[in-house]
């Protein structure tokens, strides 16, 4: 992972919002963000998703429902949601945060793009593949 930007502020305030899946999050510059759980999760840093390099990302697909279930810190400059499909591994510095917010709708619009072009989904395709089925 890249070392922090120093530039960056740090977040003063992070709010879960469960009915409207929105990460809220304020940064000490006032800027302020609403981040959809869905998008958090279709930009996870993680290797699971962005691959091992350029050109290696995986579309994700079916995560309009998509919920973080509960969040943790990492150290003092980055958090580490857990997702309800069971993706754990995207660690969100506060850097990356910032970015998301400052770059939101063009990287939504990248998105909708790419599923449109892969002919894919943003609604899950059914309820067993939303949930690990229990042995």
């Amino acid at each position: 992972m890249a070392g922090l930007d120093k530039t960056t502020p740090p977040p003063t305030e992070i709010k879960l919002h469960q009915k409207s899946r929105v990460l809220e999050i304020t940064f000490a510059d006032g800027k302020h963000f609403k981040l959809p759980y869905e998008f958090l999760r279709v930009y996870s840093p993680s290797a699971e998703v962005r691959g091992h390099g350029p050109g290696q990302e995986v579309l994700q697909i079916g995560k309009k429902n998509v919920e973080i279930t509960h969040i943790e810190p990492v150290g003092t400059y980055a958090v580490q949601p857990v997702f309800s499909d069971g993706h754990d591994t995207g660690i969100y510095s506060w850097d990356y945060l910032y970015s998301l917010g400052m770059n939101q709708d063009t990287m939504w619009q990248h998105y909708l793009q790419r599923m449109e072009e892969a002919g894919a989904s943003r609604e899950p395709l059914d309820a067993f593949q939303e949930r690990p089925k229990s042995k």
